[in-house]
């Protein structure tokens, strides 16, 4: 059974920096695509980030551009938000995903396993 555990959620001023990880198992995950998401109060669930894990190959989202980066870790099976000069509409639970795909997409509905969130919150 595949499986998606995120961590590194937290409290962090306005302009701080913070890294989340998302491990992966129960399955091999070498031809997937693995965005990061999140959710704010009251908002709709939005893309974040994502990675195709072969090749490598990244989206960002125009709001998390030159702030975000999506690295992955081949080794430990970890694909990682790092995440900085954060801003307090960053504020929200962040959630990893996993799909069978051959490209990203920001189709919500294409991801099929789900990690359970972390919440992060920025403020002062």
């Amino acid at each position: 059974q595949a499986q998606l555990v995120e961590s590194g959620g937290g409290l962090v001023q306005p302009g701080g920096s913070l890294r989340l990880s998302c491990a992966a198992s129960g399955r091999t995950f070498s031809s997937y695509i693995m965005p990061w998401l999140r959710q704010a109060p009251g908002k709709e669930r939005e893309f974040v980030a994502g990675i195709r894990w072969s090749g490598g190959s990244t989206y960002y989202a125009d709001s998390v551009k030159d702030r975000f980066t999506i690295p992955r870790d081949n080794a430990k099976n970890t694909v990682d938000l790092q995440m900085s000069s954060l801003k307090s509409e960053d504020t929200a639970v962040y959630y990893c995903a996993a799909a069978l795909f051959p490209a990203i997409t920001t189709n919500q509905a294409r991801y099929n396993y789900w990690g359970q969130g972390t919440q992060v919150t920025v403020s002062s």
